[in-house]
């Protein structure tokens, strides 16, 4: 967690975002504020680590946290905003969950939402911010949930191996079985879909 200046505030919350890339399913947004009497150890950019140690972590910070919230902007809102402004809405409505109200907001790349209190966008903040690293982590579990939810639906679309990105595996399922009702339909493989089931 280096070369990054905190903010002299108490209560910092850090917030990241997951599944701006899928073709299916919410953006999923976190923000956690953390308690400085309880650190947790091993804390990273949620990416780097393994499925069964973010899922350890993701126990120790809803239990050790001071507080966290989930927010998240569905397929439609997607389709209606963009990702961008969808990502953004997602972050406000995480913030907007917490019980407590941070006095400043450290959130994961190169732009802030509007908020009712102080943030900084901080690039690469996943790895640099414990924070943001401990957001990464409890967004991309909740998301990797709601994939496998999604598998044990259509378990032919092998949601449990790609999690909504557009890998070869994913695409070929389109392309066989057609758009399911949670796709992204302003994403361009899928709108492309679209027009040729049209």
């Amino acid at each position: 967690m280096t070369d990054f200046i905190r903010p002299n505030a108490r209560l910092l919350c850090g917030v990241d975002e997951v599944g701006r890339g899928p073709l299916i399913g919410a953006v999923v947004t976190a923000a956690v504020i953390l308690d400085p009497s309880q650190p947790i150890a091993g804390l990273a950019d949620s990416k780097k680590l393994s499925e069964k140690k973010r899922q350890l972590l993701a126990t120790e910070i809803r239990q050790k946290a001071l507080c966290w919230s989930l927010g998240r902007a569905e397929p439609a809102e997607i389709d209606q905003l963009n990702i961008l402004h969808a990502t953004m809405l997602a972050m406000q409505r995480a913030v907007a969950g917490l019980r407590i109200q941070p006095e400043w907001v450290l959130i994961d790349g190169n732009r802030c939402p509007e908020l009712p209190v102080p943030a900084s966008a901080v690039v690469k903040g996943d790895s640099k911010v414990a924070e943001i690293s401990a957001a990464s982590i409890l967004a991309k579990v909740a998301r990797d949930d709601e994939m496998l939810a999604l598998h044990q639906r259509y378990p032919q679309f092998g949601f449990d191996r790609h999690k909504g990105y557009p890998t070869a595996e994913h695409m070929a399922a389109i392309r066989q079985f057609g758009v399911l009702p949670e796709h992204r339909r302003s994403f361009k493989p899928v709108q492309y879909q679209l027009e040729l089931m049209a």
